[in-house]
């Protein structure tokens, strides 16, 4: 495929991406805890990326809209296939949750599919990256650096120097 196809085809990916994450806050106002089933989730949000199994019969859906996005969703459904949680997980509170020792499955877990996984294996060191918006709307990347084990060994935060108003020169 010629490069400019490829190009092109990369464009019109990004921008579904875009797109598809601009019309999540109207996805979510037309879900109603304890009203809402899984098939409307699924009908509004589609197939999640993973579905998690929860106490109690309960499952979590995970939405990544990385690594385009700046939200991650985790949406919860009682035993009863009812909506019971819509939560964005990329927040302050729930990078703080994660500490050096944490296994490298807990913080997927916590966190949903990072926008980039690096390794680096001279340093014997994978870094995962989610971009996320800091409250006044900056954009900036938690990374978690996980060493041998696949376990948490430190945590940085800091300018998402990939987001587009980063490049625009703000």
């Amino acid at each position: 495929m010629p490069l400019i196809y490829r190009a092109a085809a990369f464009a019109a990916a990004a921008f579904s991406l875009l797109a598809l994450a601009a019309c999540d806050p109207q996805r979510i106002s037309e879900l109603q805890p304890g009203v809402s089933t899984e098939a409307d989730v699924r009908d509004r949000f589609g197939a999640p990326e993973n579905v998690w199994d929860e106490p109690g019969g309960a499952r979590t859906f995970e939405y990544n809209r990385q690594p385009a996005g700046q939200v991650n969703y985790m949406i919860t459904l009682g035993a009863d296939g009812r909506l019971t949680a819509v939560r964005q997980v990329l927040t302050p509170e729930n990078f703080a949750r994660v500490v050096p020792g944490m296994r490298m499955d807990e913080v997927r877990r916590l966190l949903g599919k990072p926008a980039k996984v690096t390794p680096y294996e001279l340093k014997n060191e994978t870094w995962a990256d989610w971009r996320f918006l800091q409250a006044s709307n900056q954009a900036q990347v938690f990374t978690v650096v996980y060493g041998p084990g696949q376990v948490v060994v430190r945590t940085q935060t800091g300018a998402d120097t990939d987001a587009p108003e980063f490049k625009g020169g703000k």
